[in-house]
């Protein structure tokens, strides 16, 4: 069984997808010049509903379809969001104070599907070719 991730998982895991490079002082992980992880900001349209301040741990990460962002906001056990500062974008947010709430195996997936989602075609095609899928238990 896989043990609660961890935000070190999160660098870990981005930086170890090939052809990745690293940018910002708030982590920018990107392949091919796309991002498909990043740390955020403090920004307006995150803020804590009873105190209005700003969440200081934003992380975003990249999904490949409207539909797998939807089933991962609206699931309410899942620890992943989204701000109308994002309609329309490919992508969920997830506090990193919450990161735990998913396994290290669930963040891999996450991670990896936001790298396949923004490589090209021949990198993503490459990786799936080494990283077959694994058959669920």
């Amino acid at each position: 069984m896989s043990r609660p991730a961890r935000v070190e998982d999160v660098h870990e895991i981005a930086a170890a997808m090939p052809h990745v490079t690293v940018t910002g002082d708030n982590p920018v992980y990107q392949v091919g010049g796309k991002s498909f992880v990043f740390f955020r900001n403090p920004r307006p349209d995150a803020v804590d509903p009873v105190t209005g301040e700003r969440y200081s741990d934003v992380i975003v990460f990249w999904v490949p379809t409207d539909a797998d962002k939807q089933s991962l906001v609206q699931d309410p056990s899942s620890p992943f969001f989204t701000t109308p500062h994002f309609d329309g974008h490919l992508s969920v947010l997830v506090r990193a104070s919450r990161i735990g709430e998913l396994s290290r195996t669930e963040l891999a997936e996450v991670i990896q599907d936001a790298w396949l989602s923004r490589a090209s075609q021949r990198r993503a095609q490459a990786w799936l070719s080494a990283h077959p899928p694994q058959p669920s238990p």
